[in-house]
């Protein structure tokens, strides 16, 4: 019974994509092998004024600055002195789980996005403690202190109940003052919460969607099948949320107050290339920067290596869309 509802639903989702309007294509400007980053894993991007900024998902006690110059890229380390991570409200059985994955894999912290406000502040949020850093241009760091409304609303939407699918990207205005946060899957969500003084605070409610359901990947993906809707990081650009959506291979224009999605682009074409290709059965795109000219993309690639043998994390860049990303259809 359950293989049959299984196939009557990936039939009904490859019945409703073949009517839908074409997702247009990004158009691939370069790749950049990265080097330098002890643990690999490259899982956020942020571009602080004409610096990038990466973090891996498998370092707690450094971020990494890059040097952008010419192909193969340059990872240098800033170490950081984390304090002490608050109780955010995640119940028992999700912290020691990943209390105890952390002894297997590396990083506690589970480091899976950064982003930056325009007095240089970054932001980097653990997934494994639904908690987020900030990590001032100068000083030291700091959780930010978050009201535990937001783990209870997430939790009961849906989201954030289950281990290694938490908070996977993050987003904030260049005031500092608001904050939008992505749950990872089953179910996917955006929340968002506001500065009030010292507090982090829902205004009125933080989460903004919540979404559960399947969707197929890419026709180009190698033997793609139906998997769960996801979202890897987040960005903010001229007043707009930014998705990228790891297992469609799409980026997707967001209204940043109800999330409902506007347009989205595919990155399939380039990304599924046979020389780009890895061995995961699903997709590893994990970093995202949004700005007039194009996209970053950043591949999480789990240590593992290409068809073409390149095994060091990679970045891409996309040219905009032609009309820019607030076109319309």
């Amino acid at each position: 019974m359950r293989v049959g509802f299984a196939l009557a639903c990936a039939l009904l989702l490859t019945t409703v994509s073949a009517f839908a309007e074409p997702v247009p294509e990004l158009r691939l400007l370069s790749e950049h092998p990265v080097d330098g980053m002890r643990g690999g894993n490259l899982s956020g991007l942020a571009l602080c004024g004409k610096e990038m900024w990466t973090v891996s998902d498998r370092d707690d006690d450094q971020i990494y600055r890059l040097e952008t110059g010419g192909t193969v890229w340059q990872a240098q380390t800033v170490h950081l002195d984390v304090p002490p991570v608050p109780d955010s409200g995640l119940p028992w059985g999700l912290r020691s789980r990943t209390w105890a994955a952390s002894f297997v894999r590396g990083g506690d912290l589970d480091f899976e996005g950064i982003t930056c406000d325009s007095a240089g502040n970054r932001y980097i949020v653990s997934e494994a403690h639904a908690a987020v850093l900030q990590v001032p241009p100068e000083g030291p760091a700091s959780w930010l202190k978050i009201s535990p409304l937001l783990v209870r609303e997430a939790r009961a939407s849906g989201m954030l109940l289950h281990f290694n699918a938490l908070f996977e990207g993050l987003a904030i205005n260049p005031a500092g003052d608001q904050l939008w946060l992505a749950a990872e899957r089953e179910r996917r969500g955006l929340l968002k919460v506001k500065r009030q003084q010292t507090l982090w605070d829902c205004d009125g409610g933080c989460v903004l969607l919540s979404e559960a359901g399947v969707e197929m990947q890419p026709a180009q993906f190698p033997k793609a099948k139906a998997v769960s809707r996801d979202f890897s990081d987040l960005a903010l650009f001229n007043g707009k949320l930014f998705t990228l959506e790891r297992n469609a291979f799409e980026i997707c224009r967001r209204d940043a107050v109800t999330a409902k999605v506007e347009r989205c682009w595919s990155f399939a074409d380039e990304a599924l290339q046979p020389n780009r290709l890895y061995s995961q059965s699903y997709g590893l795109a994990e970093a995202l920067i949004i700005d007039a000219e194009g996209a970053w993309v950043g591949i999480d690639n789990n240590d593992g290596a290409r068809a073409d043998g390149e095994v060091r994390p990679i970045v891409w860049r996309f040219a905009a869309p032609e009309g820019g990303w607030s076109a319309t259809p």
